[in-house]
């Protein structure tokens, strides 16, 4: 009965939103770490999504990981710094994670809505019956 798949289609959504979610708040948070120009840098982290297997909602398909190699940066005050003054930070723009984070919230959101309505939908469902 496809009307009864509603609730687990919009779970795998929430799912897969929360997942972006934690990765954009991982991005964020990272964004201002700074490390030697020998060490590794924070990598941001990209959700990728795909179609579930069986047909029915989405799934995460994987992590993409960002630049490994930062962005050299000029910082010759740092304590981090390399004989000539540079730092390594990470590669990640505040102004896209932002616009990310937005998406993923509107979406994380109308899924759990979803979920209500349905749940309200089959609840009502089965007063009719009383």
């Amino acid at each position: 009965m496809p009307i009864f798949n509603a609730i687990g289609t919009a779970t795998t959504g929430v799912t897969v939103y929360r997942k972006w979610l934690d990765a954009v708040s991982d991005n964020i948070a990272n964004m201002n770490n700074v490390s030697r120009t020998g060490d590794q840098v924070f990598r941001a982290r990209y959700v990728q999504a795909r179609e579930a297997a069986d047909g029915n909602g989405a799934e995460v398909a994987g992590i993409q990981y960002g630049n490994p190699d930062g962005l050299l940066t000029y910082d010759p005050t740092n304590p981090l710094a390399d004989p000539e003054g540079y730092v390594r930070r990470p590669d990640v723009d505040l102004g896209a994670q932002m616009a990310q984070l937005m998406m993923a919230q509107r979406a994380y959101q109308a899924n759990l809505s979803v979920v209500d309505r349905a749940r309200d939908s089959y609840t009502a469902a089965i007063n009719l019956g009383k």
